[in-house]
């Protein structure tokens, strides 16, 4: 690795300061866990990283009063994971997490420097999104709040300026609200995925109120399918509503080409685990009913 400068800010103020909007070269750092494999492979050579793990008020959970979540964004994944508040209010963030990378990265790696990657095959985003979750975004212009569904501009792009960092996740009361996460991999349990589907919703005795559809690492980014959405909403579960909500998904997601598929087998796996997701959190929602 080249060398550079770490600084090490106390404050978000700080921080904000030591970042230069002209100079791609100057990042914030959270968990380096990404990071740290682009500068050891020389696809990233910066001139100054602003480590952020010296900010306090960045690293903590709090249950709101109104059965919300705050997540600073210098909070380890190992700890959201074994957070009790998270299991009961947003129980499919644990869940997923079981499959995400290992134990070692999870103990590093933090909630906003993963948001802030823009990495596609990300498991947290589409699930994040599914949870109709914001963030809390600090620049030199001031504060502003953002729909995570709206963080992703591309292929490793996001809305953020250079000058701006995550500070928090917030996630709303999801009710009684039920939520599923699956993934494809194409190695290891828990490799990079092939297909990411994350989906959420309410259910009115058989029927589906609100539903949320998110597909990722098919995908340039985490995505949102409206089509398959509509299909679902108002509709009640059994396997031909599940077909024609796969079909939709399908027809819908813009599916791409990688080492871990073909455009065309992506569009069958977003086919049939939209349909498995829906599937599963339906059967959650009435497996919580009987008890």
């Amino acid at each position: 690795m080249t060398p550079f400068e770490l600084a090490e800010p106390a404050t978000v103020e700080d921080a904000l300061r030591l970042l230069d909007p002209q100079d791609s070269s100057v990042r914030p750092l959270g968990g380096g866990t990404a990071l740290m494999l682009m500068m050891k492979a020389g696809v990233f050579r910066p001139t100054r990283l602003v480590s952020l793990r010296k900010i306090a008020a960045l690293s903590r959970i709090i249950a709101t009063p109104d059965g919300g979540l705050v997540i600073g964004a210098l909070t380890p994944l190992g700890d959201v994971e074994r957070s009790a508040e998270v299991a009961r209010r947003a129980g499919v963030i644990v869940r997923t997490m079981r499959r995400l990378s290992n134990v070692r990265v999870r103990n590093v790696a933090t909630i906003g420097g993963c948001l802030a990657h823009g990495d596609p095959h990300m498991d947290l985003p589409p699930v994040l999104m599914a949870l109709d979750a914001e963030i809390r975004v600090a620049g030199r212009a001031g504060e502003r709040a953002l729909k995570v569904e709206n963080l992703y501009a591309g292929y490793y792009e996001t809305a953020l300026n250079r000058d701006e960092i995550i500070t928090e996740l917030h996630i709303p009361s999801q009710g009684a609200r039920s939520a599923a996460y699956l993934k494809c991999t194409t190695g290891s349990a828990d490799d990079w995925p092939a297909l990411g589907v994350a989906v959420s919703f309410e259910a009115d005795g058989n029927a589906i109120r609100a539903p949320r559809v998110v597909v990722s690492a098919a995908t340039e980014k985490a995505t949102r399918l409206k089509g398959a959405e509509a299909t679902l909403s108002g509709a009640a579960v059994d396997d031909a509503l599940l077909a024609r909500a796969g079909d939709a998904a399908a027809a819908e997601a813009e599916t791409i080409s990688d080492v871990r598929g073909s455009a065309p087998y992506k569009r069958e796996l977003v086919r049939v685990y939209v349909r498995r997701a829906v599937r599963q959190a339906f059967d959650g929602e009435l497996k919580g009913a009987a008890h």
